[in-house]
């Protein structure tokens, strides 16, 4: 499936989506956003697909950041407009039901940040820059960078990176618990392929259901966010999934989950 800006290769049980704009560095403009967006709805209930692993076309960025020529057209009912867009893809990939992984090729610069940022795991190659430089654009970051940052360093750190608008290397993005994990940039398709086999050796709704229990218990207090842990437990004990896993745990062999 190619949609011009974005390639979706399907691999069962993985799915690629590529964004292929190399000449651009792989910059997001409206047109890459719709078919991102597009491009994770045509996976999220393809039953062949367990897991999505998203990256950037090339070995030099993932996305460098926005495509500054339309940037420069908005004012403030399109600028609210134009992140509202994007904030509805990060939600999407934030939310989705499957494994999402980022592998990180190089530099992953504002909405290239927040589009990592809105990944489940991220997995960056020794080359790899990160970074949210809108200020030195006149801008804040739109796409979800202010919250999901601040979400996943700690404010402190966030602050840090969204005023100075600096550009850090793989090496303190790992130190700083951005990314999960560094590896040689020639290991980042296997190592997210292995990763995404662990991930999808599991329970399809156990998987599901965790995404959701994490997501939403970080806008909760502590009691809240247990009870809606217990509610959501209590849903996968009711599964054919559960009740597999623990046959197959006693009977000691390969659990067969089907998803239900």
């Amino acid at each position: 499936m190619d949609l011009g800006n974005v390639q979706v290769r399907k691999e069962p049980p993985l799915g690629w989506i590529v964004i292929n704009r190399p000449d651009k560095l792989n910059a997001l403009n409206a047109e890459t956003i719709r078919e991102l967006y597009a491009a994770f709805l045509s996976l999220r209930d393809d039953p062949e697909i367990k897991s999505v692993i998203l990256t950037g076309s090339g070995d030099k960025a993932f996305v460098a950041g926005a495509d500054i020529s339309e940037l420069a057209k908005l004012d403030q009912t399109s600028g609210k407009d134009y992140v509202l867009e994007g904030q509805e893809l990060t939600k999407l990939i934030e939310n989705y039901r499957k494994p999402v992984i980022a592998a990180i090729n190089g530099y992953a610069l504002g909405g290239g940040t927040e589009l990592a940022l809105a990944c489940h795991i991220r997995i960056a190659s020794e080359n790899a820059r990160m970074g949210q430089p809108e200020v030195k654009l006149g801008l804040i970051p739109g796409f979800g960078g202010t919250q999901r940052l601040a979400r996943l360093v700690g404010k402190g750190k966030a602050m840090e990176l969204v005023l100075s608008g600096k550009m850090i290397d793989a090496q303190e993005a790992l130190a700083i618990g951005l990314v999960n994990s560094v590896v040689l940039q020639n290991d980042l398709v296997s190592t997210c392929e292995a990763l995404a086999g662990e991930m999808i050796a599991n329970a399809p709704l156990a998987l599901e259901y965790s995404i959701r229990a994490i997501n939403e218990g970080l806008d909760k207090n502590l009691p809240e966010g247990l009870l809606l842990e217990a509610e959501l437990f209590g849903i996968t004990c009711s599964s054919e999934d559960s009740n597999e896993g623990t046959k197959a745990f006693l009977e000691k062999r390969k659990a067969n989950f089907k998803g239900k």
